[in-house]
């Protein structure tokens, strides 16, 4: 275990992303930010910081508890990080899911009336 580790490795040690290419992408597109800054996908992390990956229409976080560079199994990762995402993102993100629901499964497109309700709600919670 390391003291310092680069963010994009982390991430992808953890599973928050299926490859390092697609975590240093999301790096370098400003999408992960360590305590509020920006980050280049090789920032070095370390234990007690709070990431947020921005993965519209949300934005999640997760506190660092262990260090790792060693991707591990799903069943280890509550070891190393904890997700801090505020409620209310994770509401919003339960409204878009519901939206897509209206109709029954297999019945085809969505209308011209159901689309615009899904626009809507997907604006509304942007």
């Amino acid at each position: 275990m390391e003291e310092n580790l680069r963010i994009d490795k982390f991430l992808w040690a953890v599973r928050l992303f299926k490859t390092r290419n697609l975590a240093q992408e999301k790096c370098n597109k400003g999408h992960v930010l360590i305590n509020d800054n920006a980050v280049k996908p090789s920032k070095n992390v370390k234990i007690g910081d709070v990431i947020f990956i921005k993965n519209p229409p949300i934005i999640r976080s997760y506190k660092i508890l262990k260090l790792t560079d060693k991707r591990v199994s799903a069943k280890l990762v509550p070891d190393l990080i904890v997700e801090t995402t505020p409620q209310s993102e994770l509401d919003k993100l339960k409204n878009i899911e519901t939206a897509f629901i209206i109709r029954d499964k297999g019945s085809g497109r969505p209308t011209k009336k159901e689309r615009r309700l899904i626009n809507k709600i997907q604006e509304n919670n942007l």
